[in-house]
């Protein structure tokens, strides 16, 4: 792409920079040149293994440009040490937390010149997959991969930028296998993509929050939050659904702003009846801190509060937004300042 494409105008994610990143493993040993190089299609075998079992799994944070013109990324240790979480429980030997760090920061220093000015930021997708060549090995892991990192200029996840996103309420349908929920895999997102898809062509909605028996976890790709002015209320995490790091921030923030904090089982009815008083928004890498203005469940369309963007949801954003481009002090080692 052209250093000068517009990323607020292109689909989130599909633009990108000239430079990427690769690490070979085999042999039980990770092997990387030490430098970026070019932003290239590989050559793979018909019977890789990833492509039969599904053995990939991929992480996406962000660099942010700071107020001071430096460039940071956010929380890149917690990223490395869930992915390299997700490698293992797909049960692949995952690369030391120093060499994943390096392919990472190297990827972003080589693509620095790609990042927009705030709100834009530079998504990183750090992706590995098994190569594994043998369409037989169902019952059995690769033995082989390649660990690779690509940055995307990225604008607002969702179309619009900051507006109240409207929620189908999915009550029948898992998200994903239960003991995978927590593992950033390709499969983990192609399990909600049929009930999104269909509730955005049968209900005019943005997203689907995943609530089986009643019981509320997440969305396809964001974590899900009620607020008040006084609590700020998710689900306490288990392996069913993501843990992510930008509820792991949110929480943070708020208790330090003060809101009482609660981790806890979120029934369908309390939603419903904290629609008529509270907030509720989403959160992750992408969508950073999305308020939500409608939930519909069934045919019945109901508004949080007076249906806008909330004023806390609001305000907790702001927060977590300045501290991710500088404005703010750091006071939790978030970010990483990186040559750029």
């Amino acid at each position: 792409m052209s250093e000068t494409t517009d990323p607020f105008s292109a689909p989130f994610g599909s633009l990108f920079g000239d430079r990427m990143t690769v690490a070979v493993w085999n042999d039980g040993e990770y092997r990387y040149s030490g430098q970026a190089g070019p932003f290239e299609n590989f050559s793979l075998h018909p019977a890789t293994h990833a492509f039969h079992y599904g053995s990939t799994c991929f992480e996406g944070l962000k660099a942010h440009r700071q107020v001071d013109g430096s460039l940071a990324i956010f929380r890149l240790d917690d990223h490395v040490a869930r992915m390299r979480q997700s490698i293992t429980k797909l049960r692949m030997q995952a690369p030391e937390a120093e060499l994943l760090r390096t392919l990472i920061v190297d990827a972003v220093e080589a693509n620095a010149s790609f990042t927009p000015e705030p709100p834009g930021s530079l998504y990183i997708r750090p992706t590995f997959i098994g190569t594994l060549e043998n369409i037989g090995a169902a019952a059995a892991p690769s033995d082989s991969g390649i660990l690779f990192v690509i940055c995307s200029p990225v604008g607002d996840y969702f179309k619009g930028g900051i507006r109240p996103l409207s929620i189908y309420v999915e009550t029948e349908t898992p998200r994903t296998t239960p003991q995978f929920g927590m593992i950033k895999s390709g499969a983990n997102y192609a399990m909600a993509l049929g009930p999104t898809l269909d509730a955005k062509r049968d209900h005019t909605v943005d997203q689907v929050l995943f609530a089986t028996g009643g019981d509320i976890t997440e969305t396809g790709a964001s974590n899900f939050f009620l607020v008040d002015d006084q609590r700020l209320i998710t689900r306490n995490l288990d392996e069913s659904f993501l843990h992510g790091v930008t509820r792991a921030s949110t929480l943070t923030l708020a208790a330090d702003m003060g809101y009482t904090v609660e981790e806890r089982k979120v029934p369908l009815q309390e939603l419903l009846a904290w629609a008529e008083h509270g907030e509720a928004f989403l959160s992750g890498t992408a969508a950073v801190i999305a308020p939500v203005g409608e939930i519909v469940i069934g045919d019945e369309h109901i508004e949080l509060g007076d249906g806008r963007p909330g004023e806390n949801t609001l305000k907790l954003r702001q927060a977590l937004v300045d501290i991710q481009i500088g404005a703010a002090e750091d006071r939790y080692g978030w970010r990483t300042i990186v040559a750029g």
